[in-house]
């Protein structure tokens, strides 16, 4: 039986401890602690590739078919886009932990992540349809807007959390230029209706934060929830 782990003194586990303490404290239980697997609970292919990059080796662990995953992503009134989209991620996490249990599978960090487009305090979300995502670009064209994306890691030690901010830059639009682009099938499933990996890159002007933060994980915040969590890689 694993020793409890480090409380916070309100019942919680600490999570401010890492992988490497807990091991310093109880050498004995090393093995339990250091992982190379990860379950990657996201259907996105660019989280998939992202993690590669990486090195990491990871197992998919997608929702069930009964499992009501648009719903996590509704909008509370009044809910700020950094608020947002920290608490979806919690969300995800949270299911997918679940989830894991539900189905027997051996215990090892599960990795969430989730993104969101704002302008000003508006959530631009994932387009409903094609008019939805014209309506979206027609709104960032020629402005800045910011992408915020949060990741989550559930391991033994607790969950950690990130959070990264950046801000993009699209330069003007035509409406023809953006129905061809809509045409394309590129916006739909994607918050703020594009990819900045795909067509929509003619679009950015500029770029402040993480490039990989955009596309939906940024690789220098998951890197070092990973390696706290204990994952080897």
């Amino acid at each position: 039986m694993l020793p409890p782990l480090p409380q916070d003194g309100k019942g919680s586990i600490d999570s401010s401890i890492t992988a490497h303490e807990y091991n310093r404290r109880h050498p004995n239980l090393h093995v339990d602690l250091v992982t190379a697997i990860l379950y990657l609970a996201s259907q996105s292919p660019r989280r998939r590739e992202l993690l590669t990059q990486l090195g990491v080796q990871y197992e998919l662990l997608l929702a069930d078919a009964g499992e009501d995953a648009e719903a996590l992503e509704a909008v509370l009134p009044g809910e700020s886009p950094d608020a947002y989209v920290q608490r979806v991620c919690a969300l995800k996490a949270d299911a997918a932990l679940q989830r894991r249990i539900r189905r027997g599978l051996p215990d090892a960090p599960i990795l969430t992540s989730d993104t969101t487009v704002c302008r000003g305090g508006d959530i631009l979300g994932k387009p409903a349809d094609a008019a939805d995502a014209a309506g979206m670009l027609a709104t960032l064209s020629g402005t800045t807007h910011r992408v915020l994306t949060a990741v989550t890691v559930v391991s033994a030690l607790g969950q950690r959390h990130a959070l990264s901010i950046s801000h993009v830059t699209f330069r003007a639009m035509g409406a023809a230029e953006i129905d061809r682009y809509v045409a394309s099938g590129e916006p739909l499933g994607k918050a703020g209706a594009y990819g900045i990996q795909g067509r929509a890159a003619e679009f950015v002007e500029r770029i402040d934060g993480s490039y990989s933060g955009i596309m939906g994980l940024p690789l220098f915040e998951t890197a070092a929830l990973l390696r706290e969590a204990g994952l080897r890689f």
